[in-house]
């Protein structure tokens, strides 16, 4: 494939080493956004979004209107997601966003869902999120505890919202944390006055990160329509 890097920190050179070593070139580098590239002069089979939350929706959506599919990990901008999902369909094209590419941590998703089913009758236990980043992480919480949040508000009808820090009952409070070195760690813990249970995801570095979001884009070449990490997963596990 011929791969488009928006973002190219620390994760876009990730990407772009695996991307490589799978086979693929990278023609088009671009640090915070496209504005000064004309797209439908290269030769693009698809663009990886790791850029910045005030470009991600012009990169995503200059790139459906020139005919090229995206994967974004971009967080910090969802405001306009259904506004990028509309124009996607309007142009034919193709998207993935997911909070987290690790196919670690999607496993991790599916498990969360499941121990919230398991424990939304369980009135005796509370349910909280930590999750720990390096220092240079912009947005807090993370979207990764975000959508565990989500998933735990989705099969818990007594619970009304998440909250940073400071949270009513009826909320799941979220502890984010910055340390130094740290690609990413989120627990998931409910608790009791009898006992805990944690389920833990850690990552060990941004490798992981960079394979899902390559991945995905093997996935999404030539298709259009709007897919997520767990249509990526599905078809890896038929395979």
């Amino acid at each position: 494939m011929n791969i488009a890097l928006l973002g190219y920190g620390k994760m876009g050179k990730t990407i772009e080493k695996i991307a490589e070593n799978r086979g693929h070139k990278i023609v088009l580098k671009v640090n915070d956004d496209i504005e000064n590239h004309e797209l439908s002069d290269l030769d693009i089979d698809i663009a990886i979004d790791f850029s910045v939350p005030k470009a991600a929706f012009k990169n995503i959506t200059s790139c459906f209107k020139n005919n090229i599919p995206v994967v974004s990990g971009t967080t910090g901008w969802l405001d306009d997601y259904e506004k990028a999902k509309k124009i996607c369909n309007e142009n034919n094209s193709g998207f993935i966003y997911a909070s987290n590419y690790s196919l670690g941590v999607n496993v991790f998703f599916e498990l969360n869902k499941k121990l919230a089913e398991m424990m939304q009758g369980l009135e005796d236990y509370s349910v909280n999120i930590e999750e720990i980043h390096h220092v240079q992480k912009l947005d807090a919480p993370s979207g990764t505890a975000i959508t565990l949040a989500q998933q735990i508000l989705e099969e818990n009808s007594k619970l009304k919202g998440w909250q940073l820090e400071d949270a009513d009952k009826d909320e799941i409070p979220i502890n984010a944390k910055r340390e130094e070195n740290v690609p990413g760690t989120h627990t998931v813990t409910y608790e009791s006055s009898i006992d805990k249970i944690d389920i833990v995801h850690t990552a060990k570095s941004r490798e992981g990160f960079a394979l899902g979001a390559v991945v995905a884009a093997e996935f999404l070449k030539d298709k259009t329509g709007i897919f997520t990490m767990k249509d990526v997963l599905s078809d890896l596990f038929k395979n």
